[in-house]
């Protein structure tokens, strides 16, 4: 195991070893009372930067992939999940166009330096189908500028804006950019009752209040669609 497999391994284990259970619970609160509006049962998902596998591993879809650096996120993963461990600032191992959805959480901003990111972005565009999604959630610098750097591996600081404007950079539009979403973290080790977690994903207006985290749903459009928005 290479020293950066190994820093990985150590950083989810600091961070969530005793937060499994929950977290699963909290995730399959979030697939089914609101990511499911965007996926269909027969649809080709992706989770990139899967760590534990919490959303792929409850969401419903037909095909599911995974993809973490980290050697042992396959262990976290449901069997029907196909895991992925390679950089995912190089080419990916799959065919252009054949997935429906790529979904990121608290993903990019661990990337090294930008032109890692514009990478990702690009390999996402590539395999999408055309109309295909990118749901993408991170949080945001605006209501967290202090404590977003108390994460040793924090390296791009994003907002709604500048996320939205990555994604129409590299040929998507933008259905849904929303500024405050979830709050900030779950490794702090707080654990609200789960009914609490459902009521807030009903009601919206409890994200102005106490939401830190962007949510931008951006979709792939063919050549002809952006050329005629420009």
């Amino acid at each position: 195991m290479d020293n950066h497999s190994d820093i990985l391994r150590k950083q989810y284990h600091l961070r969530f070893a005793n937060m499994g259970e929950y977290r699963d619970q909290v995730w399959q609160i979030l697939c089914a009372e609101f990511f499911s509006r965007y996926i269909y049962e027969k649809s080709k998902v992706m989770d990139l930067g899967s760590g534990r596998g919490e959303f792929i591993n409850n969401i419903i879809a037909a095909e599911k992939y995974a993809m973490d650096l980290n050697p042992e996120a396959g262990k976290h993963l449901s069997a029907e999940v196909k895991c992925i461990h390679q950089d995912c600032s190089q080419q990916w191992e799959l065919e252009s166009e054949c997935l429906d959805v790529v979904f990121t959480s608290n993903f990019l901003e661990h990337l090294p330096d930008k032109a890692s990111v514009e990478r990702v972005v690009s390999e996402v565009h590539r395999c999408l189908k055309q109309g295909g999604l990118f749901i993408c959630m991170s949080p945001n610098i605006k209501f967290v500028p202090g404590a977003y750097w108390d994460f040793w591996d924090h390296h791009i600081p994003f907002t709604e804006l500048s996320c939205a404007e990555l994604l129409r950079l590299h040929d998507f539009s933008i259905d849904q950019c929303i500024p405050r979403f979830l709050p900030y973290t779950m490794s702090t080790g707080m654990k609200p009752p789960l009914y609490l977690v459902k009521y807030y994903v009903k009601f919206p207006v409890l994200w102005s209040l106490f939401g830190k985290q962007f949510l931008i749903i951006g979709r792939k459009n063919s050549p002809e669609i952006m050329e005629a928005k420009q």
